[in-house]
């Protein structure tokens, strides 16, 4: 892998690291923003999945459903199949409590929430350990 791509991929996690950060950040508040909160969860997960298809010059469309995502990265690794329900569950996230609409949710709650960080850890970790050394974040 070339430098300009490793550092390509370095930067898709190191975002995706951020979002997963601000998700914490902001649930954590004492105010918490639960509703930008796990916004951020899907595009941690939605990061990372594309960072590992960078990876393997896999191109993508540009879109916000993980499931699309996860079965591309199926095609390099079967094992993403541990991911069908975490993205069917993250995917949601990415507009559901962003604007206001006829069909409005309310906030998503504290556990749902911590789910959905936990989601997006889980498959920000298997990303970035099926990733070559030198295409991993640096660590802050």
């Amino acid at each position: 892998m070339d430098d300009p791509k490793n550092e390509l991929v370095q930067s898709w996690l190191t975002k995706a690291r951020n979002d997963l950060g601000s998700a914490r950040r902001l649930a954590s508040d004492p105010e918490p923003y639960l509703d930008i909160a796990i916004y951020h969860c899907q595009q941690a997960a939605e990061k990372a999945l594309k960072g590992f298809l960078v990876c393997h010059d896999i191109e993508f469309e540009k879109n916000h459903n993980l499931s699309i995502l996860v079965d591309l990265c199926k095609g390099i690794e079967p094992s993403f199949q541990l991911f069908d329900d975490a993205a069917a569950t993250l995917t949601p996230y990415a507009t559901g409590y962003r604007y206001p609409n006829e069909f409005f949710e309310p906030d998503p709650d504290e556990q749902e929430v911590n789910e959905a960080i936990q989601l997006a850890q889980q498959i920000f970790d298997f990303i970035r350990d099926h990733l070559p050394e030198a295409a991993r974040p640096r660590i802050k």
